[in-house]
């Protein structure tokens, strides 16, 4: 190798360290988020009329997009084992499912066998209503469901997850947070989080914080982005189909694509691999910036893949990551690859 060679790899080094904060330490850190990327699922409630229309036709598209897995939000009269052969088919990893609590409670011996049927690791609770939730008349109640729905889904071989909103951040009279007394009444081994970044953040968390917090109980993480603005006006709930009779029209909430609204994303996709997460699912309960559902989970994957190419120095397909290439005006990174403008 001659000299001229030397300088121009040195020279390289150089600029490499620089575009992830200027030394070797702070190049590990930053680029953590990157390195053996999670696999990516997709919530497929946030296209659900795309499934209900062509539920295999669906399931191929996310498979093109990128994403390596997806998680249910209704079987829409398949059969398991036909879900189970189209998954295989097209590639895609039937990571969990969201099923209601009230079906669990009907009939979990059935839930259980479908979605293990499918090949599904997890199930998940994904939404209470008003008497189950913290202050309400059955909050305990619901404690000793989850328990008991636990003790089922271990005993066949899959985990029971709990997916949270913002309201399960009311104190309890222990004065924790309901999400906390939850996690804190039932064990590990019989719940685990499904920790919705959206509503931590909304609820006046930090969403790093909090996965940080449950480490190693966060196996799978909901990666989903929002714009609020001012005065709450209206009920975010209602914008979802939940709430009836609330009002719809909200100017100030919406939900965006992912990299589109508040969340720092990267340093949500660190922290998760450092709490030992084993999937990123991405949500988008409702489609926004005039784009249709499916146009806006594309947008998630494609603003995903930007971060991994902002790592790897790939500038040309850098696009529109939150990413400055420059040390001099690049924030600090708090353990993600590259900090929002």
């Amino acid at each position: 190798m001659n000299k001229i060679t030397k300088l121009l790899l040195a020279a390289v080094a150089v600029v490499t360290l620089a575009s992830c904060g200027g030394n070797a330490a702070k190049k590990s850190e930053c680029c953590g988020a990157c390195k053996d990327n999670l696999p990516v699922g997709l919530q497929l409630y946030s296209i659900r009329d795309d499934m209900a229309k062509d539920f295999k036709g669906t399931l191929q598209k996310v498979k093109d997009m990128g994403y390596d897995g997806v998680e249910f939000a209704g079987l829409f009269d398949n059969s398991p084992e036909q879900i189970k052969a189209w998954c295989k088919e097209i590639g895609l990893e039937p990571v969990s499912a969201h099923v209601p609590l009230a079906d669990m409670l009907a009939d979990i011996d059935k839930v259980i066998a479908d979605y293990k049927a499918i090949g599904c690791q997890y199930i998940v609770v994904p939404y209470v209503t008003e008497e189950r939730r913290p202050g309400g008349d059955k909050f305990m109640q619901m404690i000793e469901e989850i328990r008991s729905i636990g003790e089922k889904a271990k005993a066949a071989g899959l985990t029971l997850l709990y997916h949270n909103h913002d309201f399960e951040f009311q104190k309890t009279e222990s004065g924790e947070f309901g999400l906390d007394f939850l996690y804190s009444s039932v064990p590990a081994d019989l719940l685990q989080t499904e920790l919705d970044e959206c509503w931590v953040k909304y609820s006046g968390q930090d969403p790093v914080a909090y996965l940080q917090k449950y480490a190693g109980r966060a196996p799978v993480v909901h990666l989903k982005d929002y714009f609020a603005e001012g005065e709450q006006d209206g009920d975010p709930y209602a914008l979802i189909g939940l709430n009836e009779g609330e009002k719809k029209q909200n100017t100030a909430f919406e939900f965006r694509p992912l990299g589109s609204g508040l969340q720092d994303v990267p340093s949500l996709v660190a922290a998760a691999k450092q709490a030992g997460s084993k999937w990123l699912i991405v949500e988008q309960d409702n489609p926004s910036m005039g784009k249709t559902p499916m146009e806006c989970v594309a947008m998630s994957m494609e603003y995903l893949k930007s971060i991994t190419a902002c790592c790897n120095g790939n500038e040309a397909e850098c696009k529109n990551a939150a990413c400055e290439k420059t040390a001099s005006k690049k924030a600090e990174c708090d353990g993600a690859c590259c900090s929002k403008k």
